[in-house]
């Protein structure tokens, strides 16, 4: 059995596979750190005494246990993290330099690298022999080329690692894998939104990555639930003056995007609510979405397949059609009714889809895959 770990900066979600890819069980710890701590899966929610990363493990092997499934039978954890650098191309086992590694590019993804080696850490201590491995997020994005990767920036600040990487690669890799599946074939120039409190879209040509809205870090590109998406520099500049860096940081990351204009990150209050400020900050969402959607379609020279993942591409069709409706100039293709998992008629036309995000499946087939190459 192979146990998959997706943290975050105060929770994490696991689940357990088999080597077919079957998922045995699941579940998540949510607020950790914190006195709220519970602990949810199937349909029980516990509060739980979780103070850190290392009592969340702690809870999730005492379950894993009770189900049958103890770290002794376990073949191995394989773990999202975020941040990969240009080091990392693909799935690695883990061990003292791929660790030492990780925490190099903490200055890269400070809100999410630290997180990611918590639970690995945590493992480590409590359950020595188990194999750990590490599948990046920046990893399906070194496909993407160079001239699209570099700022414009001197040679000693772009040797530092000042360059676009580009972040939910496991969804993209995920989403890429199973579109030929669904569509019947994989179109050659893919528009792929992952649209979700984390948004971002990538353009897939010929199944690889040559573009995403994501650059530096994962707060560019989209309006997101509380990240700022696209701003100048020198606004950032202004942020940083007069709230220091780390006020601007928490500014850029957590008090910004959909909750800042419409008073929520959940985009389900904003259809809900009836205030202009609601409303500003949907067309808002849209209008960011379709602006990055343009340079990616012009960078493929032109548009075969729409798909969308992430808990707002798949669940939120009012803002599904709209950013096909934007798109409808290229023939885009859909049915604006369409409830259900795709929307797509056959035709020569563009086609639209919706995929279910499968991060942790991905993990767990690209840690198989190294177990099984051995």
């Amino acid at each position: 059995m192979m146990l998959v770990v997706n943290a975050g900066s105060s929770s994490l979600k696991y689940a357990l596979f088999t080597p077919k890819l079957d998922e045995i069980l699941d579940g998540r710890i949510e607020e950790i750190g914190t006195p709220r701590a519970k602990h949810v899966f199937g349909t029980t929610a516990a509060n739980v005494a979780a103070p850190d990363y290392q009592a969340a493990i702690t809870l999730l092997l005492e379950r894993l246990t009770e189900a049958g499934h103890p770290p002794s039978s376990l073949t191995a954890a394989a773990h999202r993290v975020v941040h990969g650098g240009t080091r990392f191309s693909e799935t690695v086992k883990i061990g003292p330099e791929v660790l030492a590694t990780i925490e190099e590019m903490i200055p890269l993804a400070p809100l999410h690298n630290p997180a990611n080696l918590a639970p690995i850490k945590a493992l480590q201590n409590l359950a020595p022999e188990l194999p750990q491995y590490a599948a990046f997020d920046t990893a399906f994005h070194t496909t993407i080329p160079e001239v699209v990767q570099a700022y414009a920036l001197p040679a000693e600040e772009r040797a530092r690692g000042l360059r676009r990487y580009g972040f939910h690669g496991l969804s993209y890799a995920a989403l890429a894998r199973r579109l030929p599946d669904v569509a019947g074939h994989m179109p050659e120039r893919v528009l792929a939104c992952h649209l979700g409190n984390g948004a971002s879209l990538c353009a897939i040509k010929e199944g690889r990555s040559v573009a995403s809205s994501m650059g530096y870090s994962a707060v560019s590109g989209l309006t997101m639930g509380t990240r700022a998406g696209e701003i100048d520099a020198t606004a950032v500049l202004d942020l940083a003056d007069r709230h220091g860096t780390e006020g601007a940081a928490n500014i850029l990351n957590r008090q910004s995007g959909l909750k800042a204009l419409g008073g929520t990150s959940d985009m389900r209050a904003l259809h809900a609510a009836s205030t202009e400020e609601a409303k500003f900050a949907i067309d808002h969402f849209v209008t960011s979405a379709l602006r990055e959607a343009g340079g990616m379609i012009a960078l493929m020279g032109g548009l075969d397949a729409v798909v969308f993942t992430g808990g707002i591409g798949e669940n939120d069709q009012k803002t599904r059609a709209r950013i096909l409706n934007g798109l409808a100039f290229l023939g885009v293709d859909h049915d604006s009714d369409a409830e259900g998992p795709t929307l797509h008629r056959d035709g020569s036309r563009v086609t639209a889809w919706v995929i279910p995000a499968a991060e942790e499946e991905q993990i767990a087939l690209e840690a198989y895959a190294l177990l099984e190459a051995r």
